[in-house]
């Protein structure tokens, strides 16, 4: 692999011309259309993904830093931005520029050059989502701006600095990304996510009302115009274009030119309101949406979530709302063209328009599902990869899981080995996908040949799964665990109870805390007993997630360690934390009972105490 991270523009141009001719020589290429005739294709492993029969994957690139979206030059050259900062856990990004080029000169369907640019940490940079090609430029978000680098033809890295298009995009909150779409227009569409769940007056906190109006929206929560040919523009309320998306992360254009974007729907429903949701409805609501952007319009955040076994847009508890009945103002906001399960996070949006893919995958959408955690201590979904075939302008059936396998053996934030983020195409049709966990890129093209199998790591033929693209039916398909609360939640693969090594060795040094109550704590943990969510932010080894710390770490930010002050901790909650994403309700949102509160305080200390922990 040829790595570049900082030459001059005549040393990389020098090199990549040798890189380029030795390539000329060589005909190797597992999915490659352009090979030579009688070159052996490779075995296709497709980096350890599930696939439909006749598709190939190939690991493109690996350990780039924490890989979002992505964008494909005609010449082949693919363009990724890399995020850093709280939500990975403050963690040492790669040296070098935030953006980086990819580019396989040996046509073996791997990255072979590799040049980094960009902001860094050095120059003040956190990297960003969003990226974008338009017009012979690459545009790139970094920390609260759009900028837009000039690309010569031939270079795989700009030469020049770059321009400012938009400055000054809030930073704030649950969502401070910003990713975004350019349509053929020039017309830049940016996400400005909500700063909070569902505009309450004390952010995730059980039985906070909304604020009333929710003025975030002025700023907040919503779609953005700009336009990608000038520059020097600044954010304000009066280029909001479409309001009421809580977290637009994939925009993208069809054929026709309409501009769609997903929209991640709210969390803690039952956590948060218990008298009026189950926690199986908190697991399963609200469904996440695909919506046809239109200016003006507004898609119901906060007010409204959508109830995929209703269809419908229903009113909100924080506004009124009654579990599901109510509908209210919500019958005048614009319904989503397709929904899927709640809580997999849809992180980007491409309409296929490709050819070398099979003529049924033509104008259709793919959509990669970043992954759940609110669906603790249920099974989490998503971690994959979704295809949404249109017609006319519209879904024309149900979405079917396309890529899987991405999270391995463990499906949860913690845990998961990779995790979907961006999706772009390559000119020569070929899909490449990115992973923001450990900064993994696969590029998956059509051979047409199905491999004989169907497991792990290998092709198999594409499956509808439940949940619907346009009308609610009911899917007769086994792709998995029951939703819901089941008795295996929180165990381990083959139904060994998750572990919990630390609270049993311990329960003798915990001051005031008798054995009985050690054992229950494993339970309320991990949901079996009053469902508590723990595991979901804390995962369930507790070594933490982007949401929530490490509880087996002995450094501590918000009590003194002592068994008292953590217990006092998760009686109050954390409405502000300081080093991690996720605001913790009182007691994680559960209702605990005195003992299963104590249980759960000997359970954290246990693990922060044990030997070597």
């Amino acid at each position: 692999m040829l790595i570049l991270p900082s030459a001059t523009r005549e040393t990389r141009q020098a090199v990549l011309s040798i890189v380029l001719m030795t390539a000329a020589t060589l005909t190797i290429g597992c999915t490659s259309s352009d090979q030579r005739a009688g070159t052996p294709t490779p075995p296709c492993d497709n980096g350890g993904l599930t696939l439909p029969g006749g598709f190939c994957a190939t690991v493109f690139a690996d350990s780039i830093g924490h890989a979002r979206h992505l964008a494909v030059s005609s010449n082949g050259t693919v363009y990724v931005n890399t995020w850093s900062g709280k939500y990975y856990g403050n963690d040492t990004p790669p040296a070098g520029g935030f953006l980086v080029a990819l580019r396989d000169t040996t046509g073996d369907g791997r990255a072979d050059v590799v040049a980094r640019f960009g902001d860094s940490v050095q120059s003040g940079g956190a990297g960003g989502t969003g990226v974008r090609l338009y017009k012979g430029a690459l545009y790139a978000e970094s920390n609260d701006k759009i900028l837009r680098y000039p690309l010569a033809t031939g270079d795989i890295t700009p030469t020049g600095k770059p321009e400012v298009v938009v400055q000054g995009l809030p930073l704030t909150g649950d969502h401070p990304m910003h990713p975004f779409g350019i349509d053929s227009t020039g017309g830049l569409y940016v996400d400005l996510g909500s700063a909070t769940n569902a505009c309450q007056i004390k952010n995730r906190i059980a039985l906070s009302p909304g604020h009333r109006p929710c003025t975030e929206l002025r700023t907040r929560g919503g779609i953005w115009r700009y336009d990608a040919t000038r520059t020097g523009q600044r954010f304000s309320p009066r280029e909001r274009y479409a309001t009421g998306i809580r977290n637009g992360e994939g925009i993208a254009v069809d054929s026709s030119g309409a501009i769609y974007s997903t929209q991640h729907g709210r969390d803690q429903l039952a956590e948060n309101w218990p008298k009026l949701y189950t926690p199986v409805q908190g697991q399963n609501l609200p469904a996440e949406e695909l919506v046809r952007l239109e200016r003006g319009a507004d898609y119901g955040w906060p007010e409204c979530y959508l109830d995929s076994a209703q269809a419908k847009l229903v009113l909100a508890p924080e506004y009124g709302g009654d579990g599901g009945k109510a509908v209210g103002l919500c019958a005048t906001k614009r319904a989503p063209v397709a929904y899927f399960p709640a809580h997999w996070a849809p992180n980007d949006l491409l309409f296929y328009s490709g050819n070398q893919l099979p003529s049924r995958y033509r104008g259709g959408a793919f959509i990669p599902f970043h992954g759940s955690w609110n669906r603790a201590p249920g099974p989490q979904g998503g971690y994959n990869v979704v295809f949404v075939p249109f017609a006319n302008g519209k879904p024309a059936g149900k979405y079917e899981v396309f890529a899987d396998g991405f999270a391995g053996a463990q499906k949860e934030p913690g845990e998961a080995a990779h995790r979907p983020s961006g999706l772009a195409a390559g000119p020569d049709g070929a899909l490449y996908i990115s992973d923001d966990a450990h900064g993994r890129i696969w590029r998956i093209a059509y051979n047409g040949a199905a491999t004989v199998g169907g497991g792990p790591g290998t092709s198999s033929p594409s499956r509808s799964a439940p949940g619907v693209a346009v009308a609610p039916t009911e899917s007769t398909d086994d792709v998995g665990p029951p939703e819901g609360t089941h008795p295996d939640a929180g165990a381990q693969p083959g139904g060994a109870p998750a572990p919990a090594p630390a609270a049993e060795k311990s329960a003798a040094a915990i001051p005031g805390v008798i054995p009985a109550i050690v054992a229950l704590s494993d339970s309320v943990y991990h949901g079996q007993v009053a469902v508590a969510t723990c595991a979901g932010c804390h995962g369930t080894n507790a070594k933490g997630t982007p949401l929530a710390p490490d509880l087996t770490d002995s450094k501590w930010i918000w009590s003194d360690g002592s068994l008292a002050s953590i217990t006092k901790t998760i009686r109050e909650g954390v409405p502000a934390p300081k080093q991690h994403t996720g605001v913790m309700p009182p007691m994680g949102g559960a209702q605990l009972t005195p003992a299963q509160l104590a249980a759960v305080g000997a359970y954290v200390y246990s693990l922060s105490h044990s030997a070597g922990g």
